[in-house]
């Protein structure tokens, strides 16, 4: 595993927009999303890594919340498929229906616009809002292993403020999860 260089997309500066395949073989734009939707999260995912799949049912959820709202959740895989070929796009595409995704999930193959975001770890979520400026970015909530035990649902709660209106209260948290796996 390499350890590469990030630009880490600070909470108050525009994201990266970007162009990236889906697994429904279409082409997605950031900036497409952001003309449809009040909010769109980036959550930097993979199909190997065990803290997501803790969270897989949790995202759907919180997309299922919120898209009535104008919210869109978008998978972003930019963990190396030639390193760890459970990370193709094939095997996105089987995860996505094992585990019936409700969000897009997209390739980043070249990894850029995972070290854009800078994206650190799966699962790690990015919250931006309708004009393109990051509001928040960390954790999804406080407890990976037992959903009944969460105290801070940080990302659920960083959407709720921004739609309400309120500034949103903690924009940042220490990612956790699994290193994502770069290129040599």
């Amino acid at each position: 595993m390499n350890i590469l260089e990030t630009i880490d997309t600070p909470v108050g500066s525009y994201a990266p927009d970007f162009e990236l395949p889906g697994i429904d073989k279409q082409v997605h734009h950031l900036r497409r999303y952001l003309e449809k939707f009040r909010a769109v999260g980036v959550i930097s995912m993979c199909n190997q890594c065990p803290y997501v799949r803790l969270y897989i049912d949790r995202l759907k959820e919180i997309q299922a919340e919120f898209a009535q709202q104008g919210f869109s959740l978008i998978g972003m895989n930019g963990s190396d498929g030639n390193e760890n070929p459970t990370e193709s796009f094939d095997n996105m595409q089987a995860f996505a229906l094992m585990h019936e995704l409700n969000f897009p999930y997209l390739w980043d193959s070249t990894q850029d616009t995972s070290r854009s975001f800078g994206a650190l770890v799966t699962p790690m979520a990015f919250l931006i809002d309708k004009d393109g400026v990051v509001r928040y970015k960390g954790q999804i909530d406080d407890n990976p292993e037992d959903p009944r035990s969460v105290k801070e649902q940080y990302l659920k709660n960083a959407i709720a403020s921004l739609f309400q209106g309120e500034e949103v209260y903690i924009t940042q948290t220490p990612p956790v999860g699994t290193c994502l796996i770069w290129r040599n």
